[in-house]
């Protein structure tokens, strides 16, 4: 008979590695997507309705790039192999997410511009970002470049409060949010349903639910062996919530329709409430990796 005591290179039974497992088993490739439906209906989208969604797609997608980008110090700094397989995970997930806003814009935005008789605009003008989105993105990068200096607890702390709390969990989470309510038939049916974007934010808020999940797991860790307070990561959080706040991208509404400025303000809230307490309190636990990456918000 076979015996399963012998050591083995991976740990199966790690979140981390569950987390990996979830990322291969949920694939998805953004040139799959349909997009010719999302062609027509932007006609019906009135000039500002359309400068408003160029303007959210053109943050999403730079804050793609950016973070494809932020997330190598981690990389190179991570000890458990386990969580080495799921940077890679994630690392490829932040690509094709990049990949997904480029095609929209070429293949989308820029034939609903032909048929407007206007001249092909870039999701990279700078016309687009407010100074708290720059900065916000600009203290990302930093943080996560520290590792590289020096990598200590409460700085891998800090790179988590910044990247998976704060720049996916709360800034990117309640823009795909509101961006997928405006625009899915199911509700607001008067407006113009884009399935092809709709269908791509869903892909990307569950890749994003396990990306979280990972950041919250690694601080409720350094928290639980005391290897930070739970302040640090407060206080890091909280002294990036105003950029958020001023970062996350309204939409233009028809009269009634549409989701409010106040709806993504607590959407953000709630969610941030929710994870901090998952997080910092010893009785609570981090949802599973299914609750995680679940979109019945």
């Amino acid at each position: 008979m076979a015996t399963t005591d012998a050591p083995m290179q991976i740990d199966t039974d790690a979140q981390t590695f569950r987390y990996y497992r979830h990322a291969v088993e949920k694939h998805w490739d953004p040139h799959d997507i349909d997009l010719d439906a999302d062609r027509e209906a932007l006609g019906e989208l009135d000039d500002a309705a359309f400068e408003g969604l160029k303007r959210a797609l053109a943050l999403f997608g730079a804050g793609e790039d950016a973070v494809a980008e932020d997330l190598a110090p981690l990389a190179v700094t991570l000890d458990d192999f386990e969580d080495q397989l799921f940077i890679t995970t994630q690392l490829y997930e932040e690509a094709k997410h990049s990949d997904f806003f480029d095609r929209y814009w070429r293949e989308v935005i820029h034939a609903a511009e032909d048929d407007r008789g206007q001249e092909h605009s870039s999701p990279a003008d700078e016309r687009w970002f407010s100074d708290e989105y720059d900065e916000l993105f600009e203290r990302n990068e930093a943080a996560m470049a520290t590792l590289l200096d020096a990598d200590t607890p409460e700085n891998r702390a800090k790179s988590y409060s910044h990247y998976h709390m704060t720049v996916e969990g709360i800034l990117a989470q309640t823009g795909y949010y509101g961006l997928t309510r405006q625009f899915d038939e199911d509700t607001y049916p008067d407006l113009p349903h884009l399935p092809g974007l709709v269908s791509g934010l869903t892909y990307i808020r569950s890749d994003e639910g396990r990306h979280v999940g990972f950041g919250m797991a690694k601080l409720k860790e350094l928290i639980q062996t005391e290897r930070v307070q739970p302040a640090v990561i407060e206080e890091t959080v909280g002294d990036l919530l105003p950029l958020v706040q001023a970062a996350i991208p309204s939409y233009e509404r028809a009269g009634d329709e549409g989701v409010t400025p106040t709806e993504l303000t607590d959407y953000a809230t709630n969610k941030h409430e929710q994870r901090m307490q998952q997080i910092t309190v010893a009785s609570e636990s981090i949802p599973d990796v299914e609750e995680l990456t679940s979109l019945a918000d």
